[in-house]
């Protein structure tokens, strides 16, 4: 492994697998840290169409926020990788006081030890057990790495159980409380909980350390439900405590928190009352890494409380106009293996003339469907858009959108491609 693998990304070549990068570039050998340093202007670089880009003021704002939110309310930060999948954003979010990186499945945790994250959650219960030998294997090669997953009922404690005979060190759990009949995963009572937890002490190869949760799947979440949830799920925490089921961990773990409610986990959080081992209290959210321009921008929690601060939309999908075959009726050359649409439909933000650069509102311009590789543009005037124009779109759900790119050019205010974001899906 490199001294440092985020930098050598910087050394992988430009190349065919990399959508929208400017063909000279791979004609030339050039490396990803070579075009970088050319600091080109993604108008007139060379770049085609479609090409997505995240706005350089943008990231940089969110990062700091969310930072600075969780530091403000005493919570520690471990965001959601699954959202990115980027290592270089992850060195940023840690730069940014993150605790650790949370994941959902395997696959992404080794992500994460690859590119050398140190604190990893995983936020679902871990069966499988090649899985688990390989995190077994990974905390008996690094004493510094912490991992943390989820339990959810009495067979998969049996299963984990299993899996990890032999091994020398106890991987640590916490309980997931679910967020109701109908939601999503979790032991659906607090009895459940109990039983699960009671499974894991009849153990000696994990360890409870905490209660755990995803507030955003209460059936029906406004403020009084996913705050009622909330109170459950720390109510569970001072109950284990006291009866002496956190014995043999430092600390206390408390977690939940997407990017729809992430102001409710800080206010029930705040009241927790002092357990017998300190407490991480650890929030979750990744979609406010690059926010979106719709989905989330209706949902952020910034909506109710604006004076905690706010998050910008960073992403813009740049597609060219490629048929005009009627004063009402037009076509860009990107679509569903480009945009993300599980949450609605892209929406219009600019329309750039290729030949002046010069950019306007992409008023009377909507998006009516997507095929493959075209969306259907629906205009109100001839004058709307031409042949060759460039239009930028806005999308929802960040999750979606970084998926279909493997290589993300960061653009200044002025166009210059100042950075380019590898993800690994």
């Amino acid at each position: 492994m490199p001294s440092d693998p985020v930098q050598a990304l910087a050394q992988e070549p430009v190349d065919h697998r990399f959508k929208g990068l400017p063909p000279d570039a791979g004609q030339a050998g050039l490396t990803v840290g070579e075009l970088t340093a050319q600091r080109r202007s993604l108008y007139t670089g060379g770049f085609t169409t479609p090409v997505l880009t995240l706005d350089a003021e943008a990231l940089s704002h969110n990062l700091a926020a969310l930072g600075t939110y969780a530091e403000r309310h005493g919570l520690a930060f471990a965001p959601h990788g699954k959202t990115c999948m980027a290592p270089q954003l992850f060195r940023r979010q840690l730069e940014h006081g993150a605790w650790g990186i949370t994941a959902a499945v395997p696959h992404q945790a080794r992500v994460y030890r690859a590119f050398g994250i140190q604190r990893i959650f995983l936020a679902n219960e871990l069966v499988d057990a090649a899985a688990l030998r390989w995190v077994a294997a990974e905390l008996a090669a690094d004493p510094d790495f912490r991992f943390v997953c989820y339990v959810d009922s009495v067979r998969g404690v049996r299963l984990m159980d299993r899996a990890l005979q032999g091994q020398p060190q106890r991987v640590d759990v916490v309980v997931e409380l679910g967020a109701g009949e109908g939601a999503r995963t979790g032991a659906r009572t607090d009895e459940d909980c109990r039983a699960v937890a009671d499974a894991v002490a009849g153990t000696d190869t994990l360890r409870l350390v905490g209660i755990a949760g995803y507030e955003a799947e209460v059936p029906g979440a406004d403020p009084d439900s996913v705050h009622a949830y909330l109170r459950r799920l720390t109510a569970l925490a001072v109950e284990f405590d006291k009866a002496g089921r956190f014995e043999g961990t430092g600390e206390i773990v408390v977690s939940a928190g997407g990017s729809a409610w992430f102001d409710a986990v800080a206010d029930v959080f705040a009241e927790l009352p002092e357990l017998s081992r300190p407490v991480l209290k650890l929030l979750r959210s990744g979609a406010y890494v690059s926010h979106d321009h719709g989905w989330y921008t209706r949902l952020t929690p910034f909506n109710r409380v604006p004076e905690e601060g706010g998050l910008r939309p960073a992403f813009r999908l740049w597609a060219q106009v490629v048929s005009r075959p009627s004063p009402t009726q037009a076509f860009v050359n990107a679509g569903k293996r480009d945009i993300a649409y599980d949450l609605g439909l892209p929406e219009a933000e600019l329309v750039r003339d290729p030949l002046t650069g010069a950019e306007r509102p992409a008023t009377g311009v909507r998006v009516l469907k997507l095929s493959d590789q075209h969306a259907w543009l629906e205009t109100d005037s001839a004058e709307d858009v031409q042949v060759g124009d460039w239009v930028a779109l806005g999308m929802s759900h960040p999750c979606t959108i970084f998926e279909k790119w493997p290589l993300i050019p960061v653009v200044e205010a002025d166009g210059t491609v100042a950075e380019y974001v590898r993800t690994f899906f």
